[in-house]
């Protein structure tokens, strides 16, 4: 496995494979009344379990599903049947977001063998994949975490790449939440967007049925917004989720990028933290 990106038919092909798990890590935002644990429960991919990144998280800070402690994190999986192992295929039901955080987190802990489902649930339905419902158990694993501190980004170290303009920092936002137009979806966060910052919001790194852009496509994406995917870059979005599509997007070109953990819901909710309004 060495595409960050696996389509519908390879995962048909190998879905019954032993060494393969596939994980269902659908999610929306706050305030869509949608319940993604009971659409799993009414379809998913067969032998999929079940990864809500709200609940495997830090619980012990208020910010939003940030990275759990490594040895809980891999409590958690090793009980669900995902172990070291293990190929895993991450989706989502709609679009690639979810569905990136996700292997994103997984590669954070220490595990390569880990890819995303290429437009996701939808794209599976479309080549007639069968779905499965109602839950999916799997013997206990053994999952060994190595925690890869280089993959991620904390409040401090990005204040200080911003000073020191150390790496390119992305925010992939939507340009009106970007330039402080629009307000941002959580309650009690200010608008705009750090110092220096570049602004890649993730949808144009998509195609319109949620699969990722052909790589040509991807650079001429980051280009367009003033990144160098030559360079050290850190991306950010609202909470930690959608900063995942860019990583995904330059894993796909041979690069590896760092994401800020606590982004958006961190920065604008901080007093401390500097904030500009308009373009980049």
């Amino acid at each position: 496995m060495t595409d960050p990106l696996v389509s519908a038919a390879w995962l048909k092909d190998r879905i019954n494979a032993p060494d393969i798990r596939v994980v269902d890590a659908s999610w929306y935002m706050p305030g869509d009344p949608r319940d993604p644990d009971a659409e799993f429960l009414q379809g998913h991919i067969p032998g999929a379990v079940r990864f809500d990144f709200d609940q495997i998280a830090d619980k012990q800070t208020p910010l939003p599903h940030m990275l759990p402690d490594p040895m809980e994190f891999a409590r958690t999986v090793s009980a669900m049947g995902v172990g070291s192992d293990n190929r895993i295929v991450v989706y989502a039901s709609e679009g690639i977001a979810p569905a990136a955080r996700v292997w994103w987190m997984f590669r954070v802990m220490g595990h390569d063998a880990v890819r995303v489902l290429d437009g996701g649930l939808p794209k599976w339905i479309a080549a007639r994949g069968p779905l499965q419902a109602g839950p999916a158990t799997h013997p206990p694993a053994q999952f060994r975490p190595r925690y890869r501190k280089e993959l991620v980004r904390t409040f401090d170290q990005v204040g200080e790449i911003l000073m020191k303009k150390a790496a390119q920092v992305v925010d992939v936002r939507g340009a009106a939440r970007f330039r402080g137009e629009a307000p941002e979806p959580r309650a009690g966060l200010r608008s705009g967007h750090m110092p220096g910052a570049l602004n890649a919001p993730f949808t144009d790194l998509l195609n319109p049925d949620g699969t990722m852009k052909a790589k040509a496509a991807l650079k001429e994406a980051f280009a367009a917004a003033g990144a160098d995917v030559e360079k050290p870059m850190v991306t950010s979005c609202g909470s930690g989720v959608t900063a995942a599509v860019p990583l995904l997007a330059l894993a796909l070109l041979g690069r590896e990028g760092v994401l800020y953990d606590g982004s958006w819901t961190e920065w604008g909710g901080r007093a401390d933290a500097p904030i500009v309004t308009g373009p980049a």
